[in-house]
């Protein structure tokens, strides 16, 4: 048919332009996350603000996030072969999980260090710097999660949007690391609220990778698509013409897509390539009318020998 042919033939050209977007945003997310690591760091440093200072290391590990993320999109982008015949495309749920789990350490360690010295004071008074330091954060990491998001979500990158939650929680965690500092600014006596805002930042970050993991986690687990994905793609079966029942739905995702094996029935006197065909047509709407769909099996059998599984 020359609908398959053309989808099949956009596939490729669709998984380079998604490749390239990819690339493109992470690329500028690398550079500024290295810009605001260094000068968060700076700040903290100069500034006597652990809290800062904690944020500093939040915005490194989004450097090697966006690391992996150049490094695997090379990979789960390849085209289907012989070794992986559904495609790559769990390498980008790989790598997606691996994000969360980065996240996750790095929250962890920034909860520990910010508990085993919350009583410690600070040998001198955090300064205005260490608050520059985080307002610059907070203003580029915001706009460069909602840079990513949009992109992520217009090409269905989970790896792009999981980085880009991880932008997000960058900015969000210099919130904190920034009230403590005023707050200590106020009040030296107070220095133990920078180590408050320290710990809160862990959390925000151990939030974020939970976010990020528990949905990966699903997918490397084989759980299928939502009951509402299964009823449109019973309903869309349903409404081809001399299909008679739809049954036995499987969905797989991997990564952005979701692969589909189904059984229909048929008049039991239709010809075999009268079937083919409708098995054909079947497979073409879905793919056309259920989001994210690119394969679909679709087995057919006479209609007096429907199956009672579903």
């Amino acid at each position: 048919m020359n609908d398959e042919a053309e989808f099949r033939d956009s596939i490729p050209l669709l998984v380079a332009e998604q490749a390239h977007q990819v690339r493109r945003v992470t690329w500028v997310g690398l550079a500024l996350n290295l810009f605001l690591a260094a000068a968060k760091f700076a700040g903290g440093v100069l500034g006597s603000s652990q809290a800062v200072v904690a944020d500093a290391v939040h915005s490194l590990s989004d450097t090697l996030t966006d690391i992996a993320v150049l490094l695997g999109v090379r990979y789960w982008s390849a085209p289907a072969d012989a070794g992986h015949p559904y495609g790559h495309h769990r390498i980008e749920t790989l790598i997606t999980a691996g994000i969360g789990l980065i996240l996750g350490v790095v929250g962890v360690a920034i909860g520990y260090t910010a508990i085993t010295s919350v009583r410690s004071v600070h040998q001198q008074q955090p300064g205005w710097i260490a608050f520059g330091a985080a307002g610059l954060s907070i203003v580029l990491k915001e706009w460069l999660y909602r840079w990513t998001v949009a992109v992520g979500r217009r090409i269905r990158s989970s790896a792009l949007v999981a980085n880009a939650w991880h932008h997000r929680s960058d900015s969000i965690s210099s919130y904190p690391a920034a009230v403590a500092v005023v707050i200590t600014l106020i009040d030296r006596k107070l220095s133990y609220v920078d180590h408050i805002g320290a710990l809160i930042v862990s959390l925000f970050i151990l939030h974020a990778a939970w976010s990020i993991v528990k949905p990966a986690f699903y997918e490397l687990a084989d759980t299928g698509a939502p009951d509402d994905v299964r009823t449109l793609i019973r309903d869309v079966g349903l409404s081809t013409p001399e299909v008679t029942s739809v049954h036995a739905i499987r969905t797989r995702r991997m990564g952005s897509s979701v692969f589909v094996d189904l059984h229909i029935t048929v008049d039991g006197a239709t010809s075999v390539a009268r079937g083919h065909e409708i098995s054909e047509i079947v497979s073409a709407r879905i793919r056309a009318q259920v989001p994210d769909v690119i394969d679909v099996v679709v087995h057919l059998e006479p209609h007096d020998h429907v199956s009672d599984d579903d």
